[in-house]
C-alpha cells in the first residue's frame, strides 16, 4: 500500500486577525490525515489575536503544531518552516490564503506525478465577498493562473499556497535571511528554476482575501516593489520591473466574460495603478540603500 508522505504547513503570519480564521480553518479542514499534516506557524510578535485565533481552532484537531517566533523578516520567517520541517514537502500559507478541501491531497499528487517539480502553485478562485476593489485586484492573478493551468509557470512563483520539494528549496540553500519584507519568495524560486527545478500551475483551487481600499492596494504594491529592488540587485538576469507581460491589458474581455461585470474594463487602471506604486517602492529602496549590499 502507499502511503502519504508527511506534509509541512508553513503559516507565517503577523498581525492577520481579520482573515486568519479562514486561513487556519481551511487548513483543518483539509481531506489529508492529520496524522500526515505538520503545523509550523512563524508569527512576527503579532499584537492582535491572530495566535489567539490560530491556537482556538487547534484545540480540537490532532495535527502536530509547533509555533515560533521571529522579528527579523519574511526570509527569516520562512527559513525557520525550512529548517524545522520534517514533511517532504511544504506548503506556504499566509494569513490571507483559504484553501480548497482538496487542496494538499491535489498537490501532494502532482509532485508525487511529477519528480522534476521543485515548485507548484494553484489555481487562484474568485472570493464571493470581493466588492469591486478587491475583485480587480482578484481578477488579473485569476485568469493568469487559469492561462496556465496545467503547464510549466511562465512567471515566477510566490509563496500563496504553493507547494515546494523540501529537498529542493534546501538546495539551494533555503531562503535568503537578509529579505526583511516581499520578494524573498521569489528569490527563492528563482534559484531553485536556475538549479534545473521545474515550477508548475496545477488545478488545485486556492483564494487570497484581497484588499478592498485603494490606500491598502497602494501599501501592498509598494511594499512588493521595495522588496524587488533588493530582488534585482541579486538577479540582474531577471527583471521583474519590465519583464510582466503586456497583454495583461486584453485581460478585460476575458475577466468579464469570467463575471459578467462590467467593472472588470477597468483592469487596464489598476495594472497602471500598481505598476505605479511598484515602481516608487523600488524607487524609495533606492534612495534608502536598501539591498545595495546584495549583489552576489
Amino acid at each position: 500500500m502507499n502511503l502519504k508522505p508527511i506534509i509541512t504547513i508553513g503559516l507565517c503570519v503577523k498581525n492577520s486577525e481579520k482573515t486568519v480564521s479562514e486561513a487556519i480553518k481551511s487548513i483543518i479542514n483539509q481531506d489529508f490525515s492529520d496524522g500526515l499534516m505538520e503545523l509550523i506557524v512563524v508569527d512576527g510578535y503579532s499584537k492582535d489575536r491572530t495566535l489567539s485565533i490560530i491556537r482556538e481552532a487547534l484545540a480540537q484537531r490532532k495535527i502536530k503544531t509547533r509555533v515560533f517566533f521571529e522579528g527579523k523578516g519574511l526570509g527569516f520567517a520562512r527559513q525557520i518552516v525550512v529548517d524545522k520541517a520534517v514533511g517532504e514537502y511544504i506548503i506556504w500559507v499566509d494569513g490571507d490564503i483559504v484553501l480548497s478541501d482538496n487542496y494538499v491531497n491535489k498537490q501532494v499528487d502532482f509532485m508525487e506525478k511529477h519528480p522534476q517539480a521543485g515548485i507548484a502553485s494553484g489555481c487562484l478562485g474568485i472570493m464571493p465577498d470581493d466588492n469591486w476593489v478587491a475583485l480587480l485586484e482578484d481578477i488579473g492573478y485569476v485568469i493568469e493562473s487559469l492561462r496556465q493551468k496545467g503547464k510549466i509557470a511562465t512567471n515566477l512563483l510566490g509563496t500563496k499556497g504553493t507547494i515546494f520539494r523540501t529537498k529542493a528549496i534546501r538546495m539551494v540553500g533555503g531562503f535568503d535571511l537578509r529579505f526583511r519584507g516581499a520578494q524573498e519568495d521569489l528569490d527563492a524560486s528563482w534559484r531553485m528554476v536556475l538549479a534545473g527545478w521545474k515550477s508548475y500551475v496545477t488545478d488545485a483551487i486556492l483564494f487570497e482575501k484581497q484588499k478592498k481600499t485603494w490606500s491598502a492596494l497602494w501599501k501592498r504594491h509598494f511594499w512588493y516593489g521595495y522588496g524587488l529592488h533588493i530582488f534585482q540587485h541579486k538577479n540582474k538576469a531577471h527583471n521583474m520591473i519590465t519583464n510582466k507581460s503586456t497583454d495583461r491589458i486584453l485581460f478585460s474581455s476575458q475577466a468579464y466574460k469570467l463575471t459578467h461585470r462590467k467593472v472588470t474594463f477597468l483592469l487596464p487602471l489598476i495594472f497602471i495603478f500598481r505598476k505605479a506604486a511598484l515602481v516608487i517602492g523600488f524607487m524609495k529602496a533606492h534612495f534608502d540603500g536598501y539591498g545595495h549590499d546584495f549583489n552576489d
